[in-house]
């Protein structure tokens, strides 16, 4: 099975983020601008969290907040978990099964090197195993 590295090499490394003291409202308008779910939260250089349509709508719709006043960081995922390059597309869908997340960031020591989703796993799987049975295709058939 292929590594966080391989999906990141097809995906890029390119990272959507947002100021912990932005509003709720601008870090949505910057998810649909860009149509993501998941946008990482950087403060000064610094990796500081993750912002997540869920996050949305159970810290501020439920709770009767309003997107224009409340920052960022009153309702961010503080210390999400986190994959590095290294972790297999394996690890990465058991531990978005056990925490019942959708977005993981990858991080090679203190450094952030990009983001992977549930989308990018599903994917990565779907293209490997078309590449495996093409093979045995061709294996079988001897061309």
């Amino acid at each position: 099975m292929g590594t966080v590295r391989h999906i990141l090499q097809k995906k890029g490394h390119d990272v959507l983020s947002i100021n912990p003291n932005a509003t709720v409202y601008q870090a949505l308008e910057q998810m649909v601008v860009h149509d993501v779910g998941a946008l990482l939260v950087v403060n000064e250089g610094r990796f500081v969290g993750i912002f997540t349509e869920r996050d949305y709508a159970r810290k501020v719709i439920l709770k009767g907040k309003a997107s224009r006043q409340t920052l960022v960081r009153e309702i961010m995922s503080e210390h999400p978990a986190t994959v590095t390059p290294d972790d297999t597309v394996e690890d990465c869908m058991k531990l978005m099964t056990q925490k019942y997340i959708r977005h993981l960031p990858v991080m090679e020591g203190h450094k952030l090197v990009g983001l992977v989703s549930i989308g990018d796993i599903v994917k990565y799987i779907i293209e490997e195993q078309k590449f495996i049975i093409d093979n045995l295709e061709h294996y079988i058939t001897g061309s």
